[in-house]
């Protein structure tokens, strides 16, 4: 059966293939783990009852039922046993479907020994040590997302549960409400805590570089590639890599992702041999990435590779009870170095925060309070010094142009429409550009060529 006495972990492999049981047990066994096997889902069951298991392998067909059924019934009822499905090759809906129900991760048929192993000690670290010394009380590791509104205590549990998986997230939100933050909460609570976390706007990079800076590249493989240069998946190996704006990404580089994704694999640039990379993926975007499916402008495939589980990030008009406890805490962080005593925010100053919608969200709401701190006299931070306008005037004083002018042209007025839209998303976002982009639906650099044009400095 492949025990050992001093056995570090109990793994039940669930498989009705003899073969495929023995080479499990084999590999498991040289890992000093000790292994329990069942032939269907109703041995299963009967082994689970009985002993206290690390892990479960689990074969997708059985002959009474699918490892999805096996999945369900172990997150019902051991939630603490992390669950490793084996697809058939190049199935990868099913094992999509594996990772919806509650999967910690899949491995594909003919089984690779390190893949599989790679799996089975990202799973035991997860059933060993479900979260950092550091989070002692449930909820207290995603406290960095700060608030008390149902919707960000929602979130917050969610992360949680998420950081314990392997299955791939897709982080939507408005410009500034904390995507990133999440992302980095999703890896720092789970068993990648201690590789590496590698951010990455992806419509920043420049297209003809993409797949270098993705896959990295060998000396002399194009002009200029003076040296062997790692990519970001390799640098993200054993970690996290996520996907800022992935939206932006050209249609070329998406094939491409997409196979690294499914394959685990990158080739780099000028390389004729393949790089084996185990990265768990995290994306975001503030676009509307499924509009951009249906416009053509983004493969539905890598969507829904990308989307296996869906974590929305609320703005920060929609839960306004928030703003005071998010205000007090940016102002102590802008404050801390500050010498004597730093200002605080007045009654008042956080009645006006209450009332604004902040389009920009937490950014904004950072960015506001570091130009009031520069604009206050004495110890408080008064309404005045946040330099926040009435909404209806500044409506009134920001909204695009909605008729044409007598003799203004088509093309005229649509070019006044689309400056009067970059100034104010400009002044929303404190001048910052690359939030100013993302306000607007654009990439920096679409940005960067419109000021040009337009003359904006």
């Amino acid at each position: 059966m492949g025990t050992r006495a001093a056995a570090r972990g109990q793994v039940l492999i669930v498989d009705d293939e003899p073969d495929i049981r023995e080479l499990l047990e084999l590999t498991l066994g040289r890992m000093n783990l000790e292994t329990r096997a069942a032939e269907n889902l109703g041995e299963a069951h009967h082994l689970l009852e009985q002993f206290p298991f690390d892990l479960c392998l689990t074969d997708m067909k059985l002959p009474d039922g699918n490892g999805i059924d096996l999945v369900r019934h172990i997150q019902s009822r051991y939630p603490q046993v992390p669950v490793a499905v084996i697809t058939a090759h190049g199935n990868m809906e099913t094992a999509i479907t594996a990772l919806k129900a509650g999967a910690f991760d899949f491995v594909s048929k003919p089984l690779d020994i390190n893949d599989l192993r790679n799996i089975v000690r990202s799973a035991l670290r997860v059933g060993h040590n479900p979260a950092p010394a550091a989070v002692a009380a449930p909820g207290a590791g995603a406290r960095q997302l700060l608030g008390e509104s149902a919707a960000i205590e929602k979130v917050r549990t969610l992360i949680e549960k998420l950081a314990r998986g392997q299955a791939p997230v897709y982080i939507h939100g408005e410009s500034g409400t904390g995507k990133e933050l999440a992302a980095r909460l999703i890896h720092s609570l789970g068993p990648r805590a201690d590789k590496p976390f590698v951010p990455v706007n992806c419509g920043a990079i420049p297209e003809q570089l993409m797949e270098s800076e993705f896959f990295g590249h060998k000396k002399g493989s194009f002009t200029g590639a003076v040296q062997d240069k790692d990519g970001l998946f390799k640098a993200a190996d054993g970690g996290t890599l996520f996907l800022d704006e992935v939206g932006d990404l050209p249609i070329p580089m998406q094939v491409k992702l997409l196979r690294a994704i499914q394959e685990k694999t990158v080739r780099p640039v000028g390389s004729q041999s393949e790089i084996r990379v185990d990265v768990r993926i995290l994306s975001a975007t503030h676009r509307d990435l499924h509009g951009l499916v249906r416009d053509g402008k983004f493969r539905q495939d890598l969507y829904y590779r990308l989307n296996v589980i869906e974590l929305a990030i609320p703005s920060l008009r929609t839960r306004p009870e928030d703003i005071p406890i998010l205000a007090e805490h940016l102002n102590a962080k802008l404050t801390a170095e500050m010498t004597g005593t730093p200002p605080k925010l007045s009654a008042g100053a956080l009645e006006v925060l209450s009332r604004y919608d902040f389009p920009g969200n937490v950014r904004e709401l950072e960015n506001i309070l570091e130009r009031a701190l520069t604009m206050c006299d004495g110890g408080e931070i008064q309404a005045a010094d946040l330099q926040l306008r009435d909404s209806t005037t500044d409506s009134e004083n920001t909204s695009a142009p909605t008729e044409l002018g007598g003799s203004e042209s088509l093309e005229e007025y649509l070019a006044r429409v689309e400056e009067s839209a970059i100034r104010d998303a400009l002044q929303r976002t404190n001048q910052n550009k690359t939030a100013a982009a993302r306000l607007l639906g654009i990439t920096f650099r679409a940005l960067r060529y419109k000021l040009e044009k337009l003359g904006i400095e």
